[in-house]
């Protein structure tokens, strides 16, 4: 089989993939995601492939690196098919077990299962686990069950009916009007209406036309589009035509940073794939309609996230933003109209398409429709990307799928939207997940990044953090974000290192103001977030670093000090033997004293101090007490009395 004339050829074909196939035959999926590579998912694909063919198993049972199902705190996944069998951190040496007991003797393994760490109970189907069965993964939930290298798996699960449809049944403007009424908005920053941005595309006089996937995932901590472009690259890919398709271009392109190389190569083999099958290319399935595309290796500067810096990039030119007199839609790449959008909302445009825009409205609040990705990182138990419908409560998100906060800390905040983003604290735990929800908490969508943060983070060292990562990535273009944010972390700085004065607060409320005001682009103009946010719900933390020269957070290092609790310590040695800076003064069966003068502050001591003893303690804006009297360090036995 070669090209795909009709939208009833491609079905056909679709039907003699499925006659192939027997959805009773052993099937095994092993994550091949980045995360899970590097924790060892190519030696288990491989020891997998061995021991099938070494069990006279390769005619009946398969394998198959796929896409990141999203529990990456567990990794490397496997899910055995058709039972669902889910089996977590499983490395090479696990395999011939498997092949074993699962799939000659269908039984489980059940020490590889989940294990729920309240009841000790096991959950043997991916479905069951807690993380898993809280979300709504519409988007990612193919990822598991398609080899990302191969377009028949993403034709067998229904991939590119959407463009057989429109291409047969649909004419471009149907398309638009059914992505208009679906309301999606935009999943990669501002949330704006992804119908009205193609509209405005659509009736541009510019008879040239470009629509373009923005892949510059730049967020520290998020990897949410890597996830889907390494997996499941013909649904970004699918969606693209039918943007294409709607607002009547020819040409796309994908905007993909160079730190993606996974992500790159599935991407072009999806590409040569389509083309193969005459799916892209010219006269797609016998509509007429041509659509070609392009893929651009971005350079990893984060400001080229914002559209008219990536769309100056695609130009060849340097990665700078500039004036948006108009809209990039209608003036974007090489002056023509240009609908740019992020992977996600590429993702959902065929679902859109295929089921309707009734049934994606159906999820979601009044303003967000459908659902969203985010990669929960950070203080939680359960990391990984988890897929929600809109609406559910940052509470929900946090502690039914991501599992809480380990080692019995409280949580603190939870920072929402990317380094531009903002910080939200405990009591709006119960906010819904939305567009205007978020924003309206002093926070934002964004693309999906979600921090989580306890009780040891620091939240002026967070602003601090955030702004020197958009000082380091700004482009320098416009004097209120370059100088403003380098004015900032200077102050901020000065603030965790015990140098912060009276009116540093009001200073960095001014800049904040002027830079969102008078910045060029949206990356000057949500800078400030960080640092507004935090003093919006932690003022005090700001105050007591000014005035105390105090971290309530114990966690600033110029403000604090260790000390050994005499009353603890059992002179058993060990903090002394892992200072790195011979800072502690003590021997066996004596009390261990902490040399001021000498100690860094690394928290070593702190970190390797046996629990049950507990005897390093942190201090901040007071004294450290004096050291035990020379006659006292000696420790005693205590003995019971015979009775």
């Amino acid at each position: 089989m070669t090209r795909l004339e009709t939208p009833e050829a491609l079905e056909s074909f679709r039907q003699e993939i499925l006659t192939r196939r027997d959805p009773d035959s052993p099937c095994v999926s092993i994550c091949a995601g980045a995360g899970c590579v590097a924790s060892g998912a190519d030696e288990v694909i491989a020891a997998f492939e061995k021991e099938i063919e070494a069990q006279g198993l390769s005619a009946t049972v398969s394998t198959k690196g796929t896409g990141c199902p999203g529990f990456c705190e567990q990794g490397p996944v496997v899910v055995v098919y058709p039972e669902e069998i889910c089996y977590l951190q499983v490395q090479a040496k696990d395999v011939p077990e498997i092949v074993e007991q699962t799939i000659k003797n269908k039984q489980v393994v059940e020490r590889l299962c989940y294990k729920d760490p309240a009841t000790g109970e096991r959950a043997v189907k991916e479905s069951d686990i807690p993380f898993y069965r809280s979300q709504q993964r519409t988007v990612l939930c193919n990822n598991i069950k398609i080899d990302s290298k191969s377009i028949e798996d993403y034709l067998a699960l229904g991939g590119y009916a959407a463009l057989a449809k429109a291409l047969g049944q649909m004419t471009d403007l149907e398309v638009l009007e059914e992505v208009k009424k679906s309301n999606i908005r935009g999943r990669g920053g501002a949330g704006f209406p992804a119908g009205r941005k193609w509209e405005g595309s659509r009736n541009a006089d510019d008879p040239i036309k470009y629509v373009i996937v923005n892949a510059d995932e730049g967020d520290p901590g998020a990897f949410m589009d890597r996830a889907l472009l390494e997996g499941n690259p013909h649904s970004i890919l699918e969606g693209l035509i039918l943007g294409g398709y709607a607002v009547k271009a020819h040409e796309g392109y994908f905007y993909v940073r160079q730190e993606y190389p996974l992500a790159v190569k599935n991407i072009h083999l999806a590409i040569q794939q389509a083309e193969h099958y005459g799916l892209l290319g010219e006269n797609i399935l016998g509509s007429g309609f041509d659509f070609k595309v392009i893929v651009h290796q971005g350079a990893g500067a984060f400001v080229c996230g914002e559209s008219t810096a990536l769309m100056t990039s695609l130009e060849g030119k340097a990665g700078e933003p500039r004036p948006k007199y108009v809209r990039s839609n209608v003036k974007g790449l090489w002056e023509r109209p240009s609908v740019l959008n992020n992977v996600e909302t590429w993702s959902n445009i065929p679902l859109i398409i295929d089921k309707g825009a009734d049934w994606f409205t159906s999820v979601g609040t009044d303003s967000s429709k459908g659902t969203k990705i985010f990669s929960l990182v950070g203080k939680i138990t359960n990391t990984g990307l988890v897929e929600v419908p809109m609406g559910m409560t940052l509470r929900e998100i946090i502690y039914d799928i991501g599992g809480g906060i380990p080692n019995n800390k409280k949580f603190k905040a939870v920072q929402t939207g990317g380094p531009p983003g903002g910080c939200i604290p405990e009591h709006l735990l119960d906010l819904q997940v939305g567009f205007d929800e978020l924003t309206k908490a002093g926070s934002m969508m964004g693309s999906g990044g979600m921090i989580v943060m306890d009780e040891d983070t620091c939240m002026v060292d967070v602003a601090r953090y955030f702004i020197e990562f958009l000082t380091d990535e700004s482009c320098g273009k416009c004097v209120p974000c370059r100088e403003g944010l380098r004015q900032m972390h200077r102050i901020l700085t000065n603030i965790t290192k015990g140098k912060g004065k009276e009116g540093d607060i009001e200073i960095l409320e001014e800049l904040a103001e002027t830079a969102v005001e008078a910045s060029l682009c949206a990356l000057g103009k949500s800078a400030p977030n960080p640092f507004l946010s935090t003093l919006k719900y932690f003022r005090d933390e700001y105050e007591a670093h000014i005035h105390d020269k105090r971290c309530p957070a114990l966690s600033c290092k110029e403000l604090i000090s260790f000390y050994i609790d005499p009353d603890k310590c059992t002179g058993c040695g060990t903090c002394r033997k892992q200072c790195p800076a011979d800072a502690i003064n003590g021997d066996k069966k004596l009390i261990h004293i902490i040399d001021q003068d000498k100690c860094t502050r690394c928290g070593t001591c702190f970190e390797v101090c046996p629990p049950k003893f507990s005897s390093v303690v942190k201090l901040s804006g007071e004294p450290v007490p004096d050291p035990v009297p020379e006659e006292a360090r000696t420790i005693r036995k205590k003995t019971k009395e015979k009775g």
